[in-house]
């Protein structure tokens, strides 16, 4: 069993930035491909980005270049930087853990979610 907490999301104006935590209970983090998705109001939870166990990482078209994530097995915590954020990007933020990369885009890919963390951008 894992147990995820994200932090960090807020209010920020639009082009500025943002860094999420997620921290993971369990003596297994680095051996979880770690991912975040993000759901705006009347929309369906979508992939942000993932970084596998061996820190590769893949990210939507919509933030590439613009987001970053990373890792830091010591601390059982995984990082979403957001740069140049823009008023497309409010939504609540979730982490997720998953025993595979294997089709690492998809919500049915991960088996264990935290409880979201609010980004808004205002104009």
């Amino acid at each position: 069993q894992v147990q995820l907490v994200e932090s960090g999301g807020g209010l920020v104006q639009a082009g500025g930035s943002l860094r999420l935590a997620c921290a993971a209970s369990g003596r297994t983090f680095s051996t979880y491909t770690m991912g975040w998705f993000r759901q705006a109001p009347g929309k369906e939870r979508e992939f942000v980005g993932t970084i596998t166990s061996g820190s590769t990482t893949y990210y939507a078209d919509s933030v590439k270049g613009r987001f970053t994530i990373s890792r830091d097995n010591a601390k059982n915590t995984v990082y979403l930087q957001m740069n140049s954020l823009n008023i497309d990007d409010t939504a609540a933020y979730y982490c997720a853990a998953a025993y595979s990369s294997r089709m690492y885009y998809t919500i049915a890919a991960y088996d264990y979610w935290g409880q979201g963390t609010q980004v808004t951008v205002s104009s």
